[in-house]
């Protein structure tokens, strides 16, 4: 779809944007329109994402919508034509702030129809291929709707595609534009400490991650599998491997349809390490106790745990 962008005719200045300034390790770019800059602000000062702003990785820049609004109440919503209940965010003062900012394209707009966003995505929108080749930071835009919803021709003509989180409703974009600025920053190579941590994540292989464990080994008689006391690195390698695919075939069967069900290897790792995978090789027999550690068999009138070595 070809976007139009109109002079911008708004006579309010914009106010400085949120930003860290811009460095030569700058890794990737972020621009957030939003009605409440100071509450994306807030969060994006923290933690993960407020240390790759602090150590100048990420260039994230908030954005006030009502920036480009010229009456004295800065308004940006009007009564939708046809009538209806709610506010609609209109044009004029949407095309207006954006159009001040000039910000990177492509512009998404956080929206329920919009692409479903996952782990795929978060890396495509980091662009590690694109690092790679050494032309420059990825960089994309967030545009936060609000109320009952956007003026279409928003995104007709000024977003570039939407986004979507999930189907069910939010008050904005806010919200949204979050989870996606998370998920995205922290795969930019030197935000994590150890350059392996999103490696091994859920969904980054196409299964949930392995089953985590710390001190003290034995707590409220619950132990940890003895492998992964044990010192053996390929024992550990392997028991976590099965420990993921098992989990995800517990938890996310759809997730190992996605990629063909599992592999004749997968099925003999699994079964080497004592996972029931019923008579067709890929079913599910048992549910996990995530609680205790222990394995139930699904269907058992009786509800009788039966304890595994999972080493």
């Amino acid at each position: 779809m070809t976007r139009t962008k109109a002079p911008a005719t708004a006579t309010a200045s914009a106010p400085a944007p949120v930003a860290t300034p811009v460095s030569t390790t700058v890794a990737l770019r972020i621009d957030v329109f939003t009605i409440f800059p100071e509450v994306v602000d807030a969060y994006c000062t923290t933690s993960i994402v407020g240390r790759a702003r602090r150590d100048g990785l990420v260039d994230l820049r908030i954005h006030d919508l009502r920036a480009a609004a010229t009456d004295p109440h800065r308004t940006v919503d009007d009564a939708p034509f046809g009538g209806g209940a709610g506010m609609v965010l209109a044009p004029e003062p949407v095309f207006g702030a954006v159009e001040l900012v000039d910000p990177p394209r492509p512009l998404y707009l956080l929206a329920p129809g919009g692409r479903r966003f996952d782990q795929t995505v978060a890396a495509e929108l980091v662009g590690l291929e694109h690092l790679a080749s050494g032309s420059g930071p990825p960089a994309f835009s967030l545009l936060c709707g609000r109320y009952e919803g956007v003026d279409q021709r928003i995104a007709d003509h000024l977003a570039d595609g939407e986004l979507s989180i999930g189907d069910f409703v939010l008050a904005g974009g806010e919200l949204a534009a979050l989870v996606v600025v998370e998920a995205t920053v922290r795969l930019v190579p030197g935000v994590l400490g150890n350059a392996a941590s999103t490696g091994d994540e859920s969904f980054t292989t196409g299964l949930l991650e392995y089953p985590q464990y710390t001190r003290p080994a034995v707590f409220r008689g619950w132990q940890v599998p003895e492998v992964l006391r044990g010192g053996d690195h390929g024992r550990v390698e392997q028991w976590r491997r099965a420990a993921a695919l098992w989990r995800t075939l517990e938890l996310r069967p759809d997730l190992l349809d996605a990629r063909g069900g599992l592999s004749p290897d997968e099925v003999r790792l699994l079964a080497e390490h004592g996972y029931p995978l019923g008579a067709y090789g890929t079913g599910r027999t048992e549910r996990s106790d995530a609680g205790s550690g222990k394995r139930q068999i699904s269907g058992d009138p009786s509800d009788r745990l039966e304890e595994r070595d999972l080493s």
